[in-house]
């Protein structure tokens, strides 16, 4: 999702009966035994007992004696006496790389907990250095790009065109890999991952899209889960269009929120006292810099780039507010330029991520094919949440000339699971709240675990005690709250951030580290 999460979004929507698995599954299939893996040291300064490995797996499962392709590992190993097997962590996306996301969650868990795992890192099919890795258009990202908002033909025709350019270069570069870059393969995968690590089952610590990933996995294999978490969680019912429309809602809500806050904090950014006027210089600037793009870089859609990781991430505000402020007040744009550039430009900078993210979505499930429907809904949406709409629209709109046929999401429901453990955060723009209602409600037996009134993205082993003492109790025996109504326990919010201490504060130095790992947008 733009969940870059974090993005979601065929002539008709997205199918809104059952959801089903597609009938020759590999499921049914004797799958080839994977080779066990030979793992060599990789640690680095943050995470000295890392480890690497590969395996390989078949590019079609459905055919597991064909092409083979190969997925990067990466391990922390336990160090208790007694396992608990292995823990497969999954940052998101689609398109997020796993293998550092390894070291995080073994250094950030409790000591006493991490031993007993030996936690798994992996990088899906076509992602970073699994191989092949695809990257459809070098540069997709280079600023500046046209203007998001279609105000006139001629901006919706430019932005058309790169979409559909993205569409085509994706289709003529990567014909035989495109039909089998979806969740059903990767979460095939996963089962192989299982095999060559020699575990009769796996635990799953899934964030953002990493939630419906493991979700399917669970659904195909039941009987090979230990444990489950899910942290801001994919609505499954929803994948991907509509999904998206919701998101847009959600962060313009977040946005809003931001504005909010620089208010409050009027002594340090001197936007005013006022939210709604505070806005609207926010919207003053970005037309502004449509006109004329900071240093060079920064036009509209990239400012729109710059603030959405806002949403994800209330840490990133003061360093936003400081170079909103900075604009507005004197007009300097070294400080906007280094947001971009800290915040916005990794699609710039690297499109394999980005390229998965759009092969796996368009592939995953059906998307109108005729523009008039996302012209008629993205404007709907605009006219009562505009911050995020169409920026997210032109980030998902390839979906509507992708050169593969889609298939049909798998329907997550299960009564075959253990208890799973979910997260979810009320104010969630990525994966909004009602993902989580309805991932509880779809797998039976599961614990929904909220924070009140928070808003991030990705609220596990992010300093929450509360949040991470429910993780805890359950990764090391099983443990689970137990409420009466349909939330299970309820954690107060994580506070929100002060402005910063110096001015001399870098935007290189920004968030926490787990928000630096995720995957963008799902």
């Amino acid at each position: 999702m733009r969940t870059r999460a974090a993005v979601l979004c065929a002539v008709a929507a997205v199918v809104a009966g059952p959801f089903t698995v597609p009938p020759a599954t590999a499921a049914t299939r004797a799958p080839v035994q994977a080779s066990p893996v030979t793992w060599k040291k990789c640690g680095t300064t943050d995470y000295p007992t890392l480890q690497c490995g590969s395996v390989k797996v078949p590019l079609d499962h459905r055919n597991p004696r064909g092409r083979q392709i190969t997925l990067a590992l990466s391990r922390v190993p336990h160090t208790a006496p007694a396992s608990q097997g292995p823990l497969l962590v999954n940052p998101g996306g689609p398109g997020g790389s796993g293998l550092t996301l390894a070291g995080f969650v073994a250094s950030t868990l409790p000591k006493k907990v991490a031993a007993q795992y030996d936690v798994i890192g992996f990088d899906p099919r076509g992602v970073g250095k699994s191989t092949p890795a695809i990257d459809c258009s070098p540069g997709y990202f280079e600023p500046v790009r046209p203007d998001s908002v279609p105000a006139t033909p001629a901006l919706e025709q430019a932005n058309l065109k790169r979409v559909q350019s993205f569409a085509a270069a994706c289709g003529k570069k990567y014909a035989k890999l495109l039909p089998h870059l979806d969740t059903f393969d990767a979460a095939q995968d996963l089962d192989s991952i299982r095999q060559a690590l020699g575990a009769r089952q796996v635990s799953y610590f899934g964030y953002s899209y990493g939630t419906y990933l493991g979700a399917v996995y669970a659904k195909l294999h039941p009987d090979r889960i230990h444990r489950l978490v899910l942290d801001s969680i994919v609505d499954p019912t929803g994948v991907w269009y509509d999904d998206n429309l919701s998101q847009d809602y959600a962060f313009n809500d977040r946005q809003r929120a931001l504005m909010a806050w620089i208010a409050k904090y009027d002594s340090t950014y001197k936007l005013g006292t006022d939210p709604e006027k505070v806005e609207a210089k926010w919207y003053a600037m970005r037309a502004a810099l449509a006109k004329k793009p900071a240093g060079g870089k920064v036009g509209a859609s990239e400012l729109e780039d710059t603030f959405i990781p806002g949403g994800y991430y209330n840490g990133y505000w003061p360093y936003l507010a400081d170079a909103f402020s900075a604009y507005v007040n004197g007009r300097k744009t070294a400080a906007l330029v280094e947001a971009y550039q800290n915040f916005a430009a990794v699609d710039a900078s690297g499109d394999n991520g980005y390229s998965v993210y759009a092969a796996v979505q368009c592939r995953d499930s059906s998307w109108p094919r005729d523009w008039n429907q996302w012209r008629k809904d993205n404007w709907a949406a605009y006219a009562k949440a505009p911050f995020m709409v169409w920026n997210n629209a032109w980030y998902n709109a390839s979906c509507a000339y992708w050169p593969t046929k889609a298939l049909r999401p798998t329907d997550i429901t299960s009564t075959e699971l253990p208890p799973a453990l979910l997260f979810q955060a009320t104010d969630d723009a990525a994966t909004p709240y009602q993902g989580g209602v309805t991932v509880h409600r779809l797998l039976a037996g599961s614990r929904l675990v909220v924070e009140q009134g928070g808003g991030n993205h990705g609220i596990t082993l992010s300093g929450n005690t509360c949040l991470d003492g429910h993780l805890a109790a359950y990764l090391t025996d099983g443990t689970l709250p137990h409420g009466a109504g349909s939330v299970d326990a309820v954690c107060r919010k994580t506070p929100d951030p002060k402005p910063l201490t110096t001015k001399a504060a870098s935007t290189s130095s920004r968030g926490s580290t787990l928000h630096g790992l995720l995957g963008f947008r799902g």
